[in-house]
């Protein structure tokens, strides 16, 4: 295992606590620099500080960035560390809006690793739904419920930056900031929608510009269709994943997965039972998980072991752009009151944004 050295780009809430308590735990990888705009941040860290991610991409002191900066700056320290050679892990979301998204991508080579901190990968939870899932246990799938209520955030949450919950320094709310790491689970788990429809609530419960709550149906184009519902204004909030499909349903809820199956599916029982009003008991089981994985440590460990050829990328960049387009269709939606079809106009959400940004 070759020794890398990494330099995080923004010291805030995130990246100070990846150089705190996730980057000493993973063998193998040493901090050498630090980059942060506020230049009283850099002297709380024994390493080289920059006031500028360009500075530190071209010092020569790294071989692989974290980039932890406000939502809009994803893009360009992306496109310049990967332009500079560097294996590249980006805070999510890995840009605001899709047309910045694609820009990314397009710095993208695949000379080096490029991987998203999508560290609800690592959740073992929803590990198992993905593969009960992939196996076909549940059969075609036909209903997803997901209910994710419990990111809670009050004013002074709001009111800690400046760059927060605005069009301008967030590009959004609950969806770009909170929720970014349950609809990548969304389309990693099912797939990614071909059509969006979402009522949001714009400033509903918080004194902010973006959206505090959203209740979406996405359409799938196998027929399913799925309720995605979410907010920062719940007390005590609720995190309940319910599928159905036509071999059984699968229930996600806390610690415990409940599945209920059959050996044969609906389709087959609805064509071939004589009776009107039947009834058949699913096989139900209760499958109990400890912890949520290794989380952000996990996915910095994994990119390092991407980077040494070990192991496959848990969270690959590119699958990042899937979570970005759904966030903007929903957001888009709900402010045009319209559904929105997948794949989006891109450059047609990009000209929304910036009028919301000047308004």
């Amino acid at each position: 295992m070759q020794s890398l050295r990494i330099g995080v780009i923004g010291l805030g809430n995130m990246g100070a606590a990846h150089i705190k308590n996730h980057i000493p735990q993973v063998e193998g990888l040493t901090l050498t620099a630090v980059a942060d705009m506020d230049e009283s941040r850099l002297g709380n860290y024994d390493v080289p500080g920059f006031t500028t991610s360009k500075e530190l991409i071209e010092s020569g002191l790294v071989d692989t960035v974290l980039i932890c900066t406000p939502h809009f700056d994803h893009t360009e320290s992306g496109i310049l560390a990967l332009n500079h050679g560097l294996h590249t892990l980006l805070e999510k979301p890995i840009s605001v809006h899709k047309a910045d998204a694609e820009r990314l991508l397009a710095a993208d080579t695949g000379k080096v690793v490029f991987g998203a901190m999508f560290n609800q990968r690592t959740d073992p939870r929803y590990r198992r739904l993905r593969q009960l899932i992939q196996s076909g246990t549940l059969g075609s799938l036909q209903r997803i419920h997901w209910t994710i209520t419990n990111w809670f955030r009050p004013e002074a949450y709001y009111k800690s930056g400046g760059w927060r919950a605005t069009w301008a320094g967030e590009g959004g709310g609950v969806l770009l900031n909170q929720c970014p790491h349950n609809i990548d689970l969304y389309q990693w788990m099912f797939g990614v929608p071909t059509r969006i429809t979402a009522v949001c609530g714009f400033g509903k419960f918080h004194e902010i510009e973006v959206e505090d709550s959203v209740t979406a149906i996405f359409e799938h184009g196998n027929g399913a269709v799925g309720v995605f519902e979410t907010s920062t204004c719940e007390l005590p909030g609720t995190n309940r994943l319910e599928v159905a499909g036509d071999l059984g349903r699968a229930v996600l809820e806390g610690d415990n997965l409940t599945l209920d199956l059959y050996p044969t599916s609906n389709r087959e029982f609805s064509n071939t039972v004589q009776e009107l009003f039947p009834w058949r008991k699913p096989d139900s089981t209760v499958e109990t998980f400890s912890g949520n994985g290794d989380q952000h440590t996990g996915i910095i460990r994994n990119f390092v072991a991407a980077i040494n050829g070990t192991e496959p990328l848990l969270a690959p960049a590119p699958e990042g752009i899937h979570s970005v387009e759904m966030a903007n269709a929903m957001i888009w939606s709900g402010l045009e009151r319209r559904a929105i079809e997948l794949p989006m106009d891109a450059a047609g959400y990009a000209a929304v944004l910036k009028h919301l940004q000047t308004k």
